[in-house]
């Protein structure tokens, strides 16, 4: 039985990524070390945490000792998914993305090469690469040049990886996820956040024009190639995971709007653009799509489950918005 350590895994990707291991790979165990922040969720594994494959430690990565006994005799992997993750956040404070996405990942990686872990998995974002002019597609040679302190921090972080493989032979490999979407995710993100909203009959905020572009992926699509990248990636290298599926938010939001029975002349509110706003995200994912890996839930039916989904689950998401509403307005 092959037992592994996978960080944040109550919250949205590693959620759907512990779900599927423990799904697909029967010979093996899950260790969950999650500090509980607020977008780790135990909601999001309530339907596994009974199975004996499956292991929570409530636990900061940042913490050397929490981090060995996690690690305890020993794993066959350490994927890491503990971040802080909202760009909007890390502009307003940047000091706790590079707590937990930089000296968070070198404790991780230092126990890595301390315990001699066969495997070592950075998850990181396509918002490394900063903003792909027109007709261009970032492939993982091309050099990073991230633009807020959100992206810094994970391109950081792949640099302290890769140095732990150049220097101590850490088995390390880095996966760029494209923006994802689907069920247990914050609503504090465009896709939940405008979803709930509209339920609710509200508004939704939409920055500036709307003609910003990003490639969508869905979450079930991102975990698979995360354990792809897990399984047969190269050592000391870095794999593009894009949905090849360009939107602008505008079409984004106007397909979420009349999912939602709603109109757009009452529902959208245009709303100051967000500062250094990058206007286009574009990857090359043939490297990754060379291990075998290739998106497969087409956009309209992702997004149309999604949107059932938070329909079907207000249970889970409207303690949520209470919560970031009394922080609003508090």
């Amino acid at each position: 039985m092959s037992r592994w350590l996978v960080t944040g895994a109550l919250g949205f990707i590693g959620s759907h990524f512990a779900r599927l291991v423990l799904k697909e790979r029967p010979d093996v165990e899950i260790v969950n070390l999650d500090i509980v922040s607020y977008c780790g969720n135990p909601a999001n594994l309530r339907d596994i945490e009974a199975l004996e494959r499956y292991h929570f430690i409530k636990g900061d990565i940042t913490d050397p000792e929490v981090v060995r006994a996690a690690i305890g005799s020993g794993v066959d992997a350490i994927v890491n998914f503990a971040a802080e993750t909202h760009v909007d956040r890390s502009l307003a404070d940047a000091k706790p993305f590079h707590r937990t996405n930089v000296d968070g990942v070198g404790v991780l990686l230092e126990a890595a090469r301390q315990r001699e872990v066969p495997r070592f998995v950075q998850v990181s974002t396509d918002e490394v690469y900063g903003e792909a002019p027109d007709g261009t597609f970032f492939s993982e040679n091309d050099p990073l040049n991230p633009r807020n302190p959100y992206s810094e921090s994970k391109a950081t972080a792949e640099q302290l990886a890769l140095s732990y493989w150049s220097n101590h032979d850490v088995p390390v490999v880095i996966t760029r996820g494209s923006n994802t979407y689907g069920s247990y995710q914050y609503p504090e993100k465009i896709v939940p956040l405008f979803v709930t909203n509209l339920i609710d009959d509200l508004p939704v905020p939409l920055y500036g024009d709307g003609r910003q572009v990003r490639d969508w992926l869905h979450v079930l699509d991102h975990a698979r190639g995360v354990l792809a990248v897990l399984e047969r990636g190269e050592s000391g290298n870095a794999y593009n995971l894009s949905g090849n599926n360009y939107r602008t938010n505008l079409e984004l939001t106007e397909r979420l709007v009349n999912a939602c029975g709603r109109s757009t002349q009452t529902h959208v509110r245009h709303v100051k653009d967000r500062v250094n706003h990058d206007r286009r995200y574009a990857m090359n994912a043939a490297k990754a799509y060379a291990l075998g890996w290739e998106p497969l839930v087409e956009f309209e039916d992702g997004l149309r489950e999604t949107v059932a989904w938070y329909r079907d689950n207000e249970a889970w998401w409207r303690p949520l918005k209470v919560v970031e509403t009394e922080k609003q307005t508090a």
